[in-house]
């Protein structure tokens, strides 16, 4: 799919344009937007809108044909609600229903000229991201492990938004972003949706190489005998039970200034998770495919700043393995020591998330980090607190700490993939007690997402961090199961912000 910018002024007038379609926005109290005024010259969109063809509510749409005095062979009205101060919400809804009708189409082009700028407490920018994630998205298929992929659909190929002309720099190089962000997001989907048979250890790492090749990352995949020698016990004893060969993946985009301390980012790899001992129920276990999403995501996030040449310091860290039982695996109450030398009580082998971030947790102090993320499916609680909307945020509460939390909250809800603030309280840790270890890897069913959290806050101490529980927004199940790829919009606002 191939998308524009097309400038209007005076001697390139929207009605003279010559395309197969353009969309306009109208609103619910039958008002026009500029650009269906522009169309409107016979009053035939005027007369749609008093008949009640369209009502204008956010997301409705109507397809009018061979408009008299508009050389565009179709024009597409698409509701924006009741203000002319269109919400963001109402602009997200009118944009995904123009993707979904541009897919119907047997144009092979046309123009998007929603009011780009008239969405409230949003620039161009991210109104452009906006449509152009939800084309992207309409668009994206997970059908290359069938043997007859789904035929290519018809519908609009070539998509320009149309600016006016003082604005086209800046739609550019907004346009350009989001096309990385939005080949990053896909790269996740893929991955997560990927079979766990085909998605192993060794294909992260693989992936990882191919992106590090084409975008000039550095590059280190750490195998079994490197990892024994760093003395990550906690993240190899979740290893013991898999025929897979774990892979330590450290992938480094050094866009900003030799001297900047480097953005961490930590992608929990686990490619699938039976709970090793303390099996899981037959039940939806297919679903722990996803389980390495964390990990998907930070390759998808590396995809997007590649292709941006963002100027940053970034480092991504993936640990990644299977959590299998066998007649090696890990048992529930054995003790492992931990790359920082805490030893852990492993009370439950199905709470392995915890047991691979922790060593690449510790390992991240190596680099003197300006701020760590971790990103991980992590915990079934983070999604009994926060359902399916919120991915779960976790951090220590002082400025620093707090500073950090606030830049990722913003930047969720700048992309609308958004997180919630939890807790981490001393009082939490009491829980994390172990009488024969220095601490349990598990707290109990009460507030099992932020024992998990305070959990890895124990091997963080050196540095400013923030956990990510991504369990209820990484992918989804039922008749539309399928990774969401997320958080990557989240964590490549961040990182832009953090470049500026």
């Amino acid at each position: 799919m191939d998308f524009s910018i097309k400038t209007i002024d005076t001697k390139n007038t929207l009605d003279s344009a010559k395309t197969g379609c353009i969309a306009v926005g109208v609103y619910e109290n039958r008002q026009l937007t500029p650009a269906a005024q522009a169309l409107d010259q016979k009053g035939a969109i005027s007369a749609a809108m008093k008949s009640g063809d369209i009502s204008g509510k956010a997301g409705s749409t109507l397809l009018l044909r061979a408009l008299e005095g508009v050389s565009a062979a179709r024009v597409l009205l698409v509701g924006l609600g009741p203000d002319e101060t269109v919400s963001d919400k109402n602009f997200t809804l009118a944009a995904q229903a123009t993707a979904r009708a541009f897919a119907t189409l047997g144009a092979g082009d046309a123009l998007i000229a929603l009011p780009l700028d008239a969405v409230k407490d949003r620039d161009i920018a991210r109104t452009i991201r906006c449509a152009t994630l939800a084309v992207r998205e309409n668009a994206y298929r997970c059908d290359s492990q069938k043997s007859k992929p789904e035929a290519a659909q018809g519908g609009v190929k070539k998509i320009a938004f149309v600016i006016d002309a003082a604005a086209a720099t800046e739609a550019k190089q907004a346009l350009a972003q989001s096309l990385a962000l939005a080949n990053g997001i896909d790269l996740t989907k893929h991955l997560g949706n990927l079979s766990a048979n085909v998605c192993t250890p060794t294909y992260l790492a693989n992936t990882a190489k191919k992106l590090a090749k084409d975008y000039k990352f550095g590059i280190e995949v750490l195998d079994h005998k490197q990892l024994q020698a760093l003395k990550m016990g906690s993240f190899l004893s979740v290893t013991n039970g898999s025929e897979e060969p774990p892979k330590f993946i450290v992938l480094k985009h050094m866009g900003g200034k030799a001297k900047d301390a480097p953005t961490v980012l930590v992608g929990k790899g686990i490619t699938f998770d039976t709970g090793g001992i303390s099996l899981k129920p037959g039940l939806g276990m297919d679903e722990m495919k996803y389980d390495m999403c964390g990990a998907a995501s930070v390759l998808g996030t590396f995809r997007a700043i590649g292709e941006m040449n963002l100027k940053l310091n970034v480092i991504g860290i993936i640990p990644t393995c299977e959590n299998m039982p066998s007649g090696r695996a890990t048992k529930p109450g054995d003790i492992v020591t931990s790359m920082s030398g805490q030893t852990i009580e492993v009370l439950n082998t199905d709470a392995e998330g915890r047991l691979v971030l922790c060593d690449a947790l510790t390992y991240a102090e190596r680099f003197k980090p300006a701020a760590v993320v971790d990103i991980a499916t992590l915990t079934g609680a983070c999604i009994t607190a926060l359902g399916h909307h919120n991915s779960g945020l976790f951090t220590r509460h002082d400025a620093a700490h707090d500073t950090l939390a606030n830049e990722l909250l913003a930047a969720g809800r700048a992309t609308g993939d958004t997180a919630w603030r939890m807790p981490i309280e001393d009082s939490y840790q009491e829980q994390l007690k172990s009488n024969f270890a220095d601490i349990a890897n598990i707290g109990g069913s009460a507030g099992g997402s932020i024992t998990a959290a305070c959990f890895l806050e124990r091997f963080t101490r050196q540095y400013t961090w923030a956990h990510l529980d991504i369990a209820g927004t990484a992918w989804k199940s039922g008749a539309i199961k399928g990774a969401t790829g997320r958080p990557v919009s989240l964590l490549t606002a961040f990182l832009i912000n953090r470049a500026q």
